[in-house]
């Protein structure tokens, strides 16, 4: 056989194995709600593997593969999680608070600092290690603070500190 037919092979295996999550260095703290959606997470993603691997030879092979390598990535991220104390201080930002904060054209946002696998900013879930979450955490009502921002740097000046809820 031909090297180059034994090197076609290898490309079209290697082009059909997905590619791998990377996982973030920064600590992994999560809210106890962060974990629970890990846990239900990684429990959905080992149903859905279950159903699969269970159709034997007519399963979907790159459906497989996908899942397994979401299996090692929130496996890891399970394992690595720091879950921290729930916020239930006013005084100071921290990890699970809820956080209003204005720009310097009045313009009002509320948003929640959380963990990375929870970030969601749709819902307003802002990952703690992001730019503004570096910006509000610590901060306390009435701080003005430096959003660092692709854009150009921005001040915003915190107006409420809530408790996790």
């Amino acid at each position: 056989m031909s090297r180059a037919f034994v090197n076609e092979d290898n490309a079209a295996a290697q082009a059909s194995q997905p590619i791998e999550r990377q996982v973030s260095a920064q600590p992994n703290y999560v809210t106890a709600s962060g974990l629970a959606q890990l846990q239900a997470h990684v429990m959905s993603l080992q149903t859905q593997h279950s159903e699969e691997s269970s159709r034997g030879d007519n399963a979907d092979k790159q459906r497989l593969a996908d899942l397994e390598r979401d299996l090692r990535y929130f496996n890891q991220r399970l394992q690595s999680a720091q879950v921290v104390a729930p916020a239930v201080s006013t005084e100071k930002v921290q990890i699970g608070s809820w956080v209003t904060f204005a720009d310097e054209q009045d313009n009002r946002q509320r948003v929640q600092l959380v963990g990375e696998d929870q970030a969601d900013a749709t819902s307003q879930l802002i990952n703690w290690a992001s730019p503004l979450g570096k910006a509000l955490l610590g901060a306390e009502v009435g701080d003005e603070v430096s959003w660092r921002r692709p854009v150009g740097d921005q001040i915003i000046e915190v107006l409420e500190i809530e408790a996790e809820v």
